[in-house]
């Protein structure tokens, strides 16, 4: 008897660097995924970061005892996130992904210099133009960080796309909240060590919730 292989084959999926970049728009010093080693579609992916002393928050982050930023750690689940979802988009370098909420963020142990992240992000919810997703950071098989975070496609400023493919109502979006993007500190709080509920509830698209 035959066996089915093709989610073997679909799972053990890699994508190098020049791959990522093709589908991420960030760029050096706000890329923060290396490589992909693992890819369910619409599902699941792995991802991996290393760590480098050469990254610059490391300068004043702390200059005694360097550790990489939390809302780092974060945005690293939701580029990771990006390329499952912008994978699937034919039009997508017309698309920017923005948060639209971030939930149940806690921070389990301190990421430093020389510390390989291991990125998996499950998607729990997937919609034409949103997504919601559970992401999972670890350093040697022990959690670093986790948190659940919804993203929604919007149209990237100066691109030309389809009237088909553009969300329904881009303003209810909090333009501070893009992926890459400073949050304002009404809108999202990251707190080492605590679970906060970073979305408001008032701005969220439908979709994304």
């Amino acid at each position: 008897m035959s066996q089915d292989t093709s989610g073997t084959a679909s799972a053990a999926r890699h994508i190098d660097i020049q791959q990522i970049m093709r589908l991420l728009p960030h760029r050096y010093p706000f890329l923060l995924i290396d490589r992909v080693i693992e890819v369910e579609p619409r599902q699941r992916i792995v991802a991996i970061k290393n760590v480098s002393m050469n990254e610059p928050h490391f300068q004043g982050h702390f200059p005694d005892y360097p550790l990489m930023p939390g809302v780092l750690i974060v945005e690293a689940i939701a580029q990771a996130g990006g390329v499952l979802l912008l994978d699937e988009i034919p039009d997508r370098e017309g698309k920017l992904m923005v948060f639209t909420g971030i939930d149940g963020v806690k921070f389990r142990r301190p990421v430093t210099p020389g510390d390989q992240l291991r990125i998996e992000v499950k998607v729990l919810q997937w919609r034409s133009r949103a997504v919601k997703m559970q992401g999972t950071v670890t350093v040697d098989g022990k959690i670093a960080c986790e948190a659940t975070v919804m993203c929604q496609l919007v149209p990237r400023p100066g691109a030309t796309t389809t009237a088909a493919t553009l969300p329904a109502q881009t303003e209810s979006i909090p333009a501070a909240m893009g992926v890459g993007a400073e949050a304002t500190p009404a809108k999202a709080a990251v707190t080492v060590g605590e679970s906060n509920s970073t979305q408001d509830a008032t701005a969220l698209p439908e979709a994304a919730v």
